[in-house]
């Protein structure tokens, strides 16, 4: 069985039905739970805890490497980040959102086209 977003293949026993569709649990996680990049509480949730500590937070590699790319480039279409970071766009997606909400990452238009960068 493949999942109907997604394609790949689901385990007999593994697959979620969600609106008519079949779904592995990734897919269904995104339906249930879409990725927020602006969500006040959040921030506010990830600037409290930074703020109790020391100020610093531990990233990830993905995380890392997205800060590195924008670092270098001073910003970014988010394919070209995608394609640079050298992930899948839904794990970039989701990372981004991590960094925005403890502003480390933001995005902003020039001229035509949406650009991210840091913050």
């Amino acid at each position: 069985m493949k999942c109907d977003k997604c394609s790949h293949e689901i385990k007999d026993g593994d697959e979620r039905e969600f609106n008519d569709q079949t779904l592995c649990d990734d897919c269904y996680m995104d339906v249930l739970s879409p990725t927020r990049t602006c969500d006040p509480w959040a921030v506010f949730t990830a600037k409290s805890l930074t703020d109790n500590n020391t100020g610093s937070v531990q990233l990830n590699e993905t995380q890392t490497k997205i800060l590195q790319v924008l670092k270098e480039t001073g910003g970014v279409e988010f394919p070209i980040l995608v394609e640079k970071v050298g992930s899948d766009s839904k794990v970039v997606e989701r990372e981004f959102a991590a960094l925005r909400h403890i502003e480390k990452v933001r995005a902003e238009m020039r001229g035509d086209r949406k650009v991210v960068r840091l913050w």
